[in-house]
């Protein structure tokens, strides 16, 4: 059976005068896989998801969201996202609870936020401020908040930068939870490894362009097969397998 692409992609151009940010891109997103944009900065990623998610006008091209043509309803593209949003967004003066409560209102949704707290294991931190998270809390309640309008994709930006190991473990347990229950994820990162766990596909981007597009054990395959070899041997387990099995995977108060 063919699996059916909920993020449809083609040739799509985003040019700042004469400087082009993204050239020609066409790729699919398959209804309910974990789908991964890599590349180094500059490659053209945040710009891409940016047009995506409806933040940013594109040059040109064709971009359809769940049957959903970006240049005919922007705002019903909106509806079935989830985007998280930076540590600006988040108003100071209301603790979690409130948060969610609020953002509930703005999608028009009623939501629990215990429940929304408990996903995320935050429910201990339901009076405190977004500020007094660490980091790990606070990414896990950026998580949290994309899921306030039960959205059928979500958009995650490099969702463990700066967390230790166990709290981005736990993430990544987190991400691979919101994907067994049919939700779509597209993530960028940095971390290589994180990819290669997480992601059921994967984009490479350089430049404005997309280089390699398949599984990560497929693109692991092909470049063994041209006869790429580490410089030195490779083991079972790394260094951070050893820390989390000396240190334990549960989380930390402070994570």
């Amino acid at each position: 059976m063919e699996r059916q692409p909920i993020i449809s992609v083609r040739n799509l151009y985003k040019s700042y005068g004469s400087f082009e940010a993204v050239k020609g891109l066409s790729f699919e997103v398959y209804a309910g896989e974990i789908f991964g944009l890599l590349g180094p900065n500059g490659a053209g990623k945040s710009t891409t998801l940016e047009i995506i998610e409806t933040l940013r006008e594109k040059s040109g091209g064709e971009v359809i969201v769940a049957g959903i043509d970006l240049d005919k309803d922007p705002g019903a593209i909106k509806k079935i996202i989830g985007v998280q949003l930076q540590a600006s967004g988040y108003y100071p003066g209301l603790n979690l609870a409130e948060l969610i409560e609020l953002f509930s209102g703005l999608y028009n949704r009623n939501v629990n936020p215990m429940e929304l707290l408990d996903l995320v294991n935050l429910r201990d931190k339901a009076n405190a401020k977004f500020k007094e998270l660490s980091g790990g809390q606070k990414q896990r309640f950026s998580i949290a908040t994309t899921l306030i309008n039960e959205p059928s994709i979500i958009f995650l930006d490099e969702p463990t930068t700066g967390l230790d190991p166990q709290a981005r473990r736990n993430l990544w347990d987190l991400i691979t939870g919101i994907k067994a229950k049919g939700t779509t994820v597209i993530l960028t990162t940095h971390y290589m490894d994180e990819a290669e766990v997480l992601c059921d596909r994967v984009a490479i981007m350089d430049a404005g362009r997309i280089i390699a597009l398949d599984t990560p054990d497929r693109l692991i395959d092909q470049l063994v097969a041209k006869g790429f070899e580490k410089p030195r041997e490779v083991k079972q387990a790394n260094l951070e397998d050893v820390f989390i099995t000396l240190t334990g995977h549960q989380l930390r108060d402070g994570e």
